[in-house]
């Protein structure tokens, strides 16, 4: 469905025309104008009167209508169609979750479109709006609002997983070592880092495109975004940069954390065994004897000894004795 649609004048929202083509010609006009139309899970019906309109590329139009897409940036004759992927992270739950918001960039125009839950658009036209100076930049500030909110809150999901990570580390560590469902918790955190890795780092080619570098550097600009904005984007850049690098450092720690954790779990077997084995070893002494006077010989001096039963009792009692100081020396108890 259409979420917004406004046509924006000198950082100042206006009034905007109901239909579409108006609203277009009219922005083009003035030419310190754009229009900024907004989707939220358009259907292909919806979405074709954008298309007619704005001359978006059908390539681009599939992606944006069936979603689960990598952020990418592609360049098309008419406009620019950039893929973004915001996330949330919920700590009780130890999820990520992951949306799409899709920017096409054009001649005076913004249309964006998002799927999912996870999307910082309502707050960046708000706040757009309250601010003005960025949105004299026309579709070129747009793209960079929404990348640099997308970015930040990336840094921000970031330190909550490590925070969650440091959380997991204690647990593996403490006396306990954690129980047998730790490491289900742990293979569980990786799949969400691994959820947040595919948000990030398929970004940064974008990025480094927006920020004049890659195959659009060298004094050419991406078509539809101002030289001028390079610094921001880059700005943006290195703050995904330091994103992308918290999340292989994530990525290391929660793989250490697991293989440590299995290796205490093989150590404290080790040590169960080596006691389940001590105490049957002190068992089979007093059942050896036991059963090689309770196979009833005549001809066992011992049966008719008088002492024999405290003797053999107490053979037994330091027999065991001498065992459990052996063991117990070695750490076996």
């Amino acid at each position: 469905m259409i979420v917004d649609c406004a046509i924006y004048r000198d950082g100042e929202r206006t009034e905007t025309p109901q239909d579409f083509s108006d609203a277009l010609a009219e922005a083009r006009a003035r030419g310190d104008s754009f229009l900024w139309v907004g989707l939220y899970e358009p259907t292909e019906r919806e979405f074709g009167l954008v298309t007619d309109e704005f001359g978006l590329h059908p390539l681009a139009v599939e992606d944006a209508l069936t979603a689960h897409q990598r952020p990418k940036l592609e360049v098309y004759d008419d406009s620019l169609f950039v893929v973004l992927k915001p996330v949330t992270y919920e700590p009780k739950s130890d999820t990520v979750t992951s949306g799409e918001l899709m920017i096409f960039i054009g001649d005076s125009f913004v249309v964006t479109v998002r799927h999912g839950t996870p999307s910082p658009l309502g707050d960046i036209r708000r706040h757009l709006e309250e601010q003005h100076e960025m949105l004299k930049h026309g579709p070129t500030g747009v793209l960079h609002s929404i990348s640099d909110a997308v970015v930040d809150h990336y840094l921000e999901v970031a330190t909550e997983l490590q925070n969650d990570l440091e959380e997991l580390e204690t647990e593996v560590f403490s006396p306990s070592g954690g129980g047998s469902h730790t490491a289900s918790r742990i293979y569980t955190f990786k799949r969400q880092i691994l959820e947040f890795r595919r948000a990030t780092v398929p970004l940064a080619l974008p990025m480094t495109k927006l920020a004049g570098a890659g195959p659009y550097g060298g004094g050419t600009t991406v078509p539809f975004v101002h030289e001028e904005a390079r610094p921001f984007f880059r700005d943006v850049n290195d703050h995904l940069l330091r994103v992308n690098e918290s999340v292989e450092a994530l990525d290391r720690l929660v793989s250490d954390v697991l293989n440590a954790h299995l290796a205490q779990m093989s150590v404290r077997q080790n040590d169960d065994m080596r006691k389940i084995s001590a105490w049957a070893a002190m068992a089979a002494v007093p059942t050896l004897i036991a059963g090689i006077y309770g196979m009833n010989f005549d001809h066992m001096p011992e049966l008719h000894w008088f002492w024999s039963y405290p003797a053999v009792i107490m053979i037994m009692a330091l027999l065991e004795l001498g065992l459990y100081r052996l063991f117990k020396r070695r750490g076996w108890m």
